[in-house]
């Protein structure tokens, strides 16, 4: 099964991709360069069959082969424990952004089971490692920025700290998400955060480029960023 898959993965290259996506990904050497919507429809393909069989021996060494078990992981059908031990297996093999984002977007079994998902994904609040940091901030901006999860959610976001650029953007973006959703709750966090210069300013510019904030919001957010000289 994995020279099927590694073969299949081979002929859909398109090395313009790949060089174009390379670039979105430093550090990554083992991309082929498949788009991500021919990938995923690929994986639809593979999840009509044994899909246990195929998450069991498609090997992890090339950046699509990862990125096809992910998509298999969210599309297959199956019971949420299931799932659960999937992602728990899955979560130590990301090593990217693109890899842990498009991972996370697939994960829409969550929207029903919610308090399932969350219960599994707090236990990264204290994860030493970038990538396991970045799976649940991702987590935390796609699917619990909600009524009865946002204090939480702004909670753990101000909790996290480690130095991986991965996780700072990923936190900047998830505050910018509560903000567009929940701007006087992450107004009243803005002003009173335990945020790094760097993350708290980022946060402030996603918020102020999105088109779903108010111009009136946008200017007050501009004379909240940190000057140079004071960071």
């Amino acid at each position: 099964m994995n020279e099927e898959v590694r073969k299949k993965i081979f002929e859909l290259a398109d090395e313009k991709y790949k060089q174009f996506h390379s670039g979105l990904c430093p550090n990554t050497e083992n991309i082929v360069g498949v788009r991500i919507p021919v990938l995923r429809n690929y994986a639809k393909e593979l999840v009509k069959k044994d899909f246990r069989s195929y998450l069991k021996t498609i090997s992890d060494e090339y950046y699509e082969e990862i990125m096809i078990k992910g998509m298999i992981i969210g599309l297959a059908k199956m019971e949420a424990e299931e799932r659960i031990n999937y992602i728990n297996k899955f979560v130590p093999k990301i090593d990217n952004w693109a890899i842990c984002d498009t991972f996370c977007a697939g994960l829409k079994f969550t929207n029903k089971n919610k308090e399932l998902v969350w219960k599994f994904i707090k236990k990264y609040e204290n994860s030493k490692k970038e990538f396991e940091l970045r799976f649940l901030i991702v987590m935390l901006l796609d699917y619990y920025i909600t009524d009865e999860y946002i204090e939480e959610v702004i909670r753990m976001l101000d909790k996290i700290k480690h130095e991986g650029y991965y996780v700072k953007m990923a936190i900047s973006w998830a505050i910018s998400e509560a903000y567009v959703k929940y701007p006087k709750t992450t107004m009243k966090y803005l002003k009173n955060n335990t945020l790094d210069n760097f993350t708290y300013n980022k946060a402030i510019q996603k918020t102020i480029e999105s088109y779903r904030v108010s111009e009136e919001d946008k200017n007050i957010l501009k004379k909240m960023k940190k000057r140079e000289k004071d960071i």
